[in-house]
């Protein structure tokens, strides 16, 4: 791996982070990428003519993107699997058939699942304050947790700060406690009054990590091992360690650069602890697809809580028509009807798809963090897959 030296956290939009990273010179140059096609499992269509390898291969040819891969299931509950680019720069190894990746921001769907199941238990109130739960934590310069709901913190209507616009780190190894990423967001004012506004925030997933820890007495990584990961059966999905830069499975390699033209850096080792509850998780697009279609099929979540979470507002910052829920968002699909999903960006890896009532789903993954421009690629891509 060609490790990046310092960088700094700027910014996240829908869990996608944008990253600083000072390289050295002379770093190896890439191959050149080919795009190839590979199919899995039970489905239609070839290289040639497949809607959903088609624009895998325009990812890689015409937005430079290392490698890609998807994975679609039908209607009637058959999946294919798809790559096309490479794995690995360094060796032009094949991208692993849906292989492992870091899908960062989905992590939210997987928290937003346990603190509702523990609404349902009778342990959380969505309407409660965060002070309910966490005593005088939430608090600075016009932050008060008295008057943050967790509905608002699961909703990205608390107002708080996002910790990744201030936080800063030195190398990739470097181990962040959850309480250093509250408090990079609590030494700055509110982006508005609770409940006034919309803005994805990170901050408020850290403290339902925090929320889900206090009222459990057991790691937010261990709740969902046990509450979602185990319970339907996700053999392929985990929440890292402590200390774990490394993807346990056969994964493609994840690249950034710092500008358009420089060469891609190897950011698939890290430490996502700087992620935590907001954005850790490994998984597959196979898994993925298992999990979002698990949830709206009604098998995490008793009716009542699956529809507190599927009550939506506005979230333009996803395109016309995004809503967002609790730890879930919604867009309309060019061919009809709305796609439910999430979606997350980390460095070195995008996600992105969703699942529809029909029990369509697709998840697209690309191994590079790109501009979001070509990030609307990749959503496109996932909304013609789901409308092929």
């Amino acid at each position: 791996m060609n490790s990046p030296a310092p960088y700094r956290f700027r910014s996240i939009r829908r869990g996608a982070v944008a990253i600083a990273v000072a390289v050295a010179a002379g770093t190896l140059a890439p191959p050149a990428v080919a795009a190839s096609g590979t199919g899995a499992g039970t489905g239609t269509g070839t290289a040639k003519t497949d809607v959903v390898q088609q624009r895998l291969n325009a990812l890689v040819a015409d937005d430079a993107l290392p490698g890609a891969l998807a994975a679609v299931r039908g209607r009637d509950g058959h999946t294919r699997n798809y790559t096309a680019g490479v794995g690995d720069l360094a060796t032009s190894a094949k991208v692993p058939v849906d292989g492992q990746i870091r899908i960062g921001s989905n992590t939210k769907s997987f928290v937003a699942v346990v603190v509702l199941q523990l609404v349902a238990e009778g342990k959380v109130d969505l309407d409660a304050s965060v002070d309910t739960y966490l005593p005088g934590l939430v608090h600075g310069d016009g932050i008060d947790g008295r008057n943050i709901t967790v509905r608002q913190i699961l909703q990205h209507t608390s107002g708080l700060p996002d910790y990744t616009e201030f936080l800063e780190i030195s190398s990739p190894a470097q181990y962040v406690e959850p309480r250093e990423l509250l408090d990079a967001a609590l030494a700055h004012k509110p982006d508005f009054a609770p409940g006034t506004g919309w803005k994805y925030s990170n901050t408020g997933y850290v403290v339902a990590g925090l929320i889900v820890q206090k009222v459990t007495g057991r790691p937010v990584g261990e709740e969902i091992t046990k509450r979602v990961i185990d319970r339907i059966g996700l053999r392929h999905t985990y929440f890292p360690a402590q200390g774990d830069m490394t993807i346990r499975e056969r994964h493609p390699h994840g690249y950034l650069t710092e500008k358009p033209g420089d060469p891609p850096q190897d950011v698939t080792e890290m430490d996502p602890s700087w992620a935590w509850a907001a954005g850790a998780m490994v998984s597959t697009n196979t898994d993925l697809n298992r999990f979002f279609s698990a949830l709206i099929g009604g098998e995490l979540l008793p009716p009542a809580q699956l529809a507190q979470m599927r009550t939506t507002v506005p979230a333009g910052h996803a395109g016309p028509g995004a809503r967002y829920g609790l730890g879930i968002e919604s867009h309309p699909l060019p061919c009809g009807g709305l796609s439910w999903g999430h979606g997350g960006s980390v460095p070195g890896y995008v996600t992105r798809g969703g699942v529809t009532e029909d029990g369509r789903a697709v998840n697209i993954a690309v191994t590079m963090l790109p501009s979001l421009e070509v990030k609307q690629h990749v959503a496109d891509a996932a909304d013609a897959a789901l409308c092929r």
